[in-house]
């Protein structure tokens, strides 16, 4: 049985951040269905090698790799008409793009624009230049987008990242209102929120034995896609479903509650978080 319609042969992918990580991994994966694959990602020797290792991949269909900066809609465009002008359609966009280490609230202004340029505008970029081409063409489609759950629990220690991984959530939700509320429009928005994966991003050599690889994060998404579940939460080897449930339900109390922010944080509630987080579900 498909897990989607969308994810069947001849059907066209284009994927942000795909020369590394979840979007290498989903470019592999979607290939392997006999789908068409378009990898978009920074210009190099990376995109190069990831492009040419998805193109061997059994039962792959056409498979290209387009140099792309998300940061610049112009690049985002021309993505866009390059995919279209090949393919005639794309019926899945991963915006999946991303860069940490922008820092904290008072960080270096050219580390924040670093972040949010790629990570949120290079979502918004996304929905921009495909969204209503998608929409209009009444076949079933999906955008993916990649959250992060630095943007729903907002943990200290890196504010830009968070903000930019918050921003990707609003736009994905919003993003899924206005196309259920689209006549005759069969696209169907996901928000992917990772857990601890290891990618380039965790800046280790080796994996951590508490990460998940991205392959097992793709596993996940399309058993989410395949669900119908707009919110695809991964947990990893070590934070459950039910760790991340009560975090993100602690994190929304603090507003609800009117406790100090992030105070799972703060030593003056450690007891009351460790108790809370010990309750059973």
């Amino acid at each position: 049985m498909s897990i989607h319609a969308a994810l069947t042969p001849g059907r066209v992918a284009v994927i942000t951040g795909a020369a590394s990580g979840i979007g290498l991994a989903a470019a592999k994966r979607f290939a392997s269905f006999g789908m068409h694959v378009i990898l978009a990602d920074l210009p190099g020797a990376a995109l190069e090698h990831a492009s040419h290792e998805v193109a061997e991949w059994p039962g792959a269909g056409s498979v290209i790799g387009i140099p792309t900066d998300v940061s610049d809609f112009a690049s985002v465009q021309s993505l866009k008409t390059q995919a279209y002008s090949r393919f005639d359609a794309v019926d899945v966009l991963m915006n999946n793009a991303g860069v940490g280490q922008g820092g904290g609230a008072f960080a270096d202004m050219t580390a924040w624009r670093r972040v949010i340029d790629t990570n949120l505008w290079g979502v918004i970029h996304g929905i921009s230049a495909f969204a209503n081409s998608m929409a209009a063409s009444g076949a079933p489609g999906l955008i993916i987008n990649t959250g992060s759950k630095q943007g729903i629990t907002t943990p200290p220690g890196d504010t830009a990242y968070n903000v930019s991984k918050a921003g990707v959530k609003v736009a994905t939700e919003g993003l899924q209102h206005e196309l259920r509320n689209l006549p005759n429009c069969r696209i169907a928005a996901h928000l992917l929120v990772p857990g601890f994966t290891f990618t380039g991003l965790t800046g280790r050599a080796e994996k951590p034995a508490g990460a998940w690889t991205a392959d097992q994060v793709i596993d996940e998404m399309l058993a989410g896609i395949s669900a119908g579940r707009f919110y695809i939460v991964c947990p990893d080897n070590d934070v459950t479903s039910a760790m991340d449930r009560k975090r993100i339900l602690w994190a929304a109390q603090d507003l609800i509650e009117n406790r100090p922010p992030l105070s799972r944080w703060d030593p003056a509630y450690a007891d009351a978080f460790a108790e809370f987080m010990a309750q059973d579900e």
